[in-house]
C-alpha cells in the first residue's frame, strides 16, 4: 500500500487506528516500539516467537468484511476449488488445488473490483483489505478437501448398485462435514484462545497474506503476481504434451520397454502399475497427486518420506513379493485389488446378500479373500502409524504439551485474544444447534436409507470422535502432526459389525470425518483469530462455503459417475478412481469379511498386527539416540511422517513418491540453499502457478476428449500395450506367471 498512515488513536488494548481505516504497515513491522508502551512485552505481544515474527500484533476493527467482492470471490472460488478437486477426485492422478492458489489469485480479482465498482458501503467500501482476503480464502478452504462421504456414495453406486440419490447424499454430506463443525465450538477455549496453541500452518498464510497486502521494499525483478503469471502461463502450455499429445510421459517407464514382455522387468520398473525403479514422471499432476506439492514442505520432512518410501516401497515390497510371502506371487505385485486363493479377482457380489450383509455360507464356499502382500503391508503400515504418533508425541512434545496446556487453562491472555475482545464471539448455542440439527438428521439417514448402522452406532462413533478431538487438536496445535482415526474406527465397528460393509465405511466416515472437521473448522478459526477477522464473519463464510461445497461435490460425482464410460475400472482411464477403489477394498476388508477373519491367528495377514507393537517402540531408540548426540542427523527423524505417508500407498504409486521427493529435494534443498534470494522470493509462487495451469489445462484437455471423442493414437498415447496400460507396460499388472487375473 501506498498510502500514508496517520495515527488516530491508540487504546488500552493496543488498537492503532488510521485515520483512512487501513491497514497499519508501519505497526505491522516487527521493528518498531509496542504500540502501548507502559504494558510489558507479554501483554503487547505473543510469548511464542514463531507467532511473534509473523502475525502483527495491531488491529484495526473498523476495516469492513462483509462486502460485495468478498461474497462474490468466496463463493466463486469455492465453486470452483469444490468443482476442480472433485473432478481430479476420479483420476488416477488425484491431484487437487489448495487455497494458496485463491489467496494469490484472489488478491488481484479483489483489487480489480476496488477500482472498477463504484464507491458504496456494500459493494465497494474502500481498498482491498487483509480481512476480506482471509474470509475469501477461508470459505474457498472448505472446499480444498473433497467431502470424504463421496467415497460412500461413489462405492455405493458403482460396486454395490445401491443409489441414495440426491437427497440422501447430500444429506450424508452435510451431517458428515456439519457434526465436526459443532463439535468446534467447544473447543475454541482450549485450542483457539490460548497463545500456546500455536497452529503451525496458518503462519505460513500469514505470511503471504502480509506480503501480498504490505509492499515490499527494494524489490528487483518479477513481482510476485506477474511470476505468477509467467508459471501459469508456461504450465498451461506444457501440459498438452504429458495430458493429450504424449502422454507416456505421465509415467514415462522406459526401462520396461527394453524387454516389455519381460514379467519381472514390468514389475520393478512399471511406473503406472509397478514398482517404478528407473520410471520417470514428466507431469505435474502425477508429482502433487497424493501429496500437497513438494515446493511447500521442508527439507527435513522431505527426506524422511523418501527414506520411508524407498525401505517400504523398493526393498520391503520386493523382497516378500519374490520371496512368495503370503503366496504374494499370486497376485500383481502393486494392487489395491483383491482376489481368491487362486489369483482370480474376488467377485464381492458371490457372499452378499441382498441387503448387502456377508452370508456366512457363501463366504465358507466361495473365500477365503486374499489381496497382494503390497495392499496388508501397507495396513500394517497404517497400524504402525496410528501407534508411532502417540510415542512419538509422548517423548519429544510431552514437556511442551503439558505445560502449554496448563497455560491454556489459566488466565493468560496475549495480545491477539485482548484484540479480539472488541468482535462480538459467536454466541456458544449456534454451534450446538448445528451439532443437534446434524446429529438428529444422520439418525434419519441411516433408517431411511438402510445404511446398516444401528443407532448405538453413530453414538458410538461420535463417542470416539469426542474423545480423541481434544488430544489430537492439542497434538496438532503444537506440533503440525494429526493422527488420523480413520483406521481405528473401521477396526472397532468391523469387530463390533461384521458383516456389513455399507455400515463400516458410514461409521468410519461419521467417526473420523467429525473430528478432521472440527480441527478444520478449529485451525481456520485461529487463522481467523491471529487476523482479527470477527468470529461471527468466519463462522458464517465457513457454515456457507462448507453448504455449498457439498452440493458442487455431489454434483460432480453424479455427473462424472453418470457419463464417463467404465469409470472406475481400468478401461476409464484416467478415470479409474484409484482413492474409490481402496475405499472399497477396505469396505471388504473392514466391513464385509471383517477384521476378525482377515487379521485373526489362522489368517496370514495376522503378523501385521505387530505393526501396532513396531510402532509404538520404533520411536524411542530413535529418541535416545537423539538425547545422546543432539547435534547429529538422527534429531530429524521423524518415524510418524515416515509411517503415515507412505501410508497412503495406495492409492498412490511408488512413482507418485519417487518424483515428489526428488521435485522436492531440488526446490527444498538445492535450490533453498545455493539460490536462496529466488526462493524466497518465488517458491510458493510457483507452487501455486503449477498446481493452478495444470487444472485448468486438463479441465480444457477434457473437454476437448470428451466433446469430440478423440485423442492421438500413437505408441507415444499407450496405443499398441496389450492390457491398456498408461506406460505401455503391460506386465506391470501380471503376477509372476506373466497371467494378469487384474486387468
Amino acid at each position: 500500500m501506498d498510502t500514508e498512515y496517520v495515527t488516530e488513536k491508540v487504546d488500552d488494548i493496543g488498537y492503532k487506528k488510521t485515520e483512512y481505516g487501513h491497514y497499519d504497515e508501519k505497526a505491522a513491522d516487527k521493528d518498531v516500539e509496542p504500540v502501548n508502551d507502559s504494558a510489558t512485552e507479554e501483554e503487547e505481544d505473543s510469548p511464542i516467537e514463531e507467532v511473534r515474527s509473523v502475525v502483527p500484533n495491531t488491529d484495526d476493527p473498523t476495516l469492513p468484511v462483509y462486502t460485495f467482492r468478498m461474497w462474490t470471490l468466496g463463493i466463486v472460488f469455492t465453486g470452483i476449488l469444490g468443482f476442480v478437486n472433485q473432478f481430479f477426485w476420479y483420476r488416477k492422478n488425484a491431484m487437487s488445488i489448495n487455497t494458496l492458489v485463491v489467496q494469490l489469485l484472489s488478491f488481484p480479482l479483489g483489487k480489480l473490483m476496488e477500482l472498477v465498482i463504484p464507491s458504496s458501503r456494500f459493494f465497494n467500501p474502500g481498498p482491498f483489505n487483509m480481512k476480506e482476503h482471509v474470509l475469501i480464502t477461508t470459505m474457498a478452504n472448505c472446499a480444498a478437501q473433497t467431502a470424504y462421504a463421496v467415497d460412500i456414495l461413489t462405492i455405493q453406486k458403482l460396486f454395490y448398485h445401491q443409489d441414495i440419490g440426491w437427497g440422501g447424499g447430500i444429506l450424508l454430506i452435510w451431517t458428515t462435514q456439519f457434526l465436526g463443525y459443532g463439535m468446534a465450538g467447544v473447543l475454541r477455549p482450549f485450542l483457539v484462545y490460548p497463545a500456546a496453541m500455536v497452529w503451525p500452518a496458518n503462519l505460513s498464510q500469514i505470511s503471504l497474506f502480509r506480503s501480498l497486502h504490505i509492499v515490499d521494499k527494494n524489490w528487483s525483478g518479477p513481482t510476485r503476481f506477474q511470476w505468477f503469471l509467467y508459471m501459469f502461463g508456461g504450465m498451461f502450455v506444457y501440459y498438452w504434451l504429458p495430458g493429450y499429445f504424449f502422454t507416456v510421459l505421465t509415467f514415462f517407464s522406459w526401462a520396461c520397454w527394453i524387454d516389455p514382455k519381460n514379467v519381472a522387468l514390468g514389475q520393478l520398473t512399471g511406473g503406472a502399475n509397478g514398482l517404478g525403479m528407473l520410471a520417470i514422471s514428466f507431469d505435474w499432476e502425477t508429482i502433487v497427486s497424493f501429496l500437497q506439492s513438494p515446493l511447500i514442505v521442508p527439507w527435513w520432512a522431505i527426506a524422511n518420506i523418501s527414506v520411508g518410501f524407498v525401505i517400504i516401497a523398493w526393498i520391503l515390497t520386493p523382497a516378500m513379493y519374490y520371496s512368495n510371502v503370503w503366496d504374494a506371487k499370486t497376485f500383481p505385485i502393486l494392487t489395491q485389488q483383491l482376489f481368491t486363493t487362486d489369483g482370480q479377482p474376488w467377485n464381492n457380489t458371490r457372499v452378499l446378500t441382498p441387503d448387502k450383509y456377508l452370508d456366512e455360507a457363501a463366504y465358507a464356499e466361495y473365500g477365503p479373500m486374499r489381496m497382494s502382500a503390497f495392499f496388508a503391508i501397507t495396513y500394517g503400515i497404517g497400524f504402525a502409524g496410528v501407534t508411532s504418533v502417540l510415542t512419538h508425541t509422548f517423548l519429544y512434545h510431552r514437556k511442551e504439551i503439558m505445560r502449554q496446556f496448563r497455560a491454556s487453562r489459566q488466565d493468560n491472555e496475549d495480545i491477539h485474544h485482548k484484540l479480539m475482545r472488541v468482535y462480538p464471539e459467536v454466541p456458544g448455542w449456534w454451534y450446538y444447534s448445528i451439532f443437534i440439527i446434524a446429529f438428529g438428521i444422520s439418525f434419519a439417514v441411516n433408517e431411511c436409507f438402510h445404511t446398516g448402522l444401528p443407532p448405538w452406532g453413530m453414538f458410538l462413533a461420535l463417542a470416539l470422535a469426542a474423545i480423541f478431538v481434544l488430544p489430537i487438536g492439542i497434538i496438532q496445535a503444537i506440533t503440525n502432526q494429526q493422527p488420523g482415526l480413520n483406521i481405528i474406527t473401521e477396526f472397532i465397528i468391523g469387530f463390533a459389525l461384521p458383516g456389513r460393509p455399507i455400515a463400516n465405511t458410514v461409521f468410519k466416515t461419521y467417526g473420523y470425518i467429525s473430528q478432521f472437521n472440527a480441527l478444520l473448522f478449529v485451525g481456520d478459526l485461529k487463522l481467523g483469530h491471529y487476523t482479527k477477522v470477527p468470529p461471527r464473519a468466519m463462522f458464517h463464510v465457513q457454515i456457507i462455503g462448507t453448504a455449498i461445497a457439498g452440493v458442487i461435490n455431489l454434483g460432480v460425482a453424479r455427473w462424472l459417475m453418470e457419463t464417463i464410460p467404465n469409470i472406475c475400472t481400468l478401461e476409464g482411464y484416467p478415470f479409474t478412481c484409484s482413492s474409490a477403489q481402496t475405499f472399497y477394498s477396505a469396505s471388504i476388508i473392514w466391513g464385509a469379511i471383517g477384521p476378525r477373519r482377515m487379521f485373526a491367528s489362522d489368517s496370514p495377514y495376522s503378523p501385521t498386527l505387530y505393526f501396532f507393537l513396531i510402532g509404538f517402540i520404533l520411536p524411542i531408540p530413535f529418541y535416545l539416540l537423539s538425547k545422546r548426540y543432539p547435534n547429529s542427523w538422527v534429531k530429524y527423524v521423524h518415524i510418524p511422517l515416515i509411517f503415515n505417508a507412505t501410508g497412503m500407498m495406495p492409492p498412490a504409486v511408488p512413482v507418485n513418491f519417487s518424483m515428489w521427493c526428488s521435485v522436492g529435494f531440488i526446490f527444498m534443498f538445492w535450490l533453498r540453499r545455493y539460490r536462496h534470494d529466488w526462493w524466497i522470493k518465488y517458491n510458493y509462487i510457483t507452487s501455486a502457478a503449477f498446481d493452478s495451469g495444470c487444472a485448468i489445462a486438463t479441465l480444457i484437455i477434457f473437454g476437448v476428449v470428451f466433446g469430440s471423442n478423440y485423442s492421438p493414437e500413437w505408441f507415444g498415447n499407450g496405443g499398441q500395450d496389450m492390457y491398456n496400460s498408461p506406460d505401455n507396460c503391460p506386465m506391470a499388472l501380471a503376477n509372476s506367471e506373466g497371467v494378469c487375473t487384474a486387468c
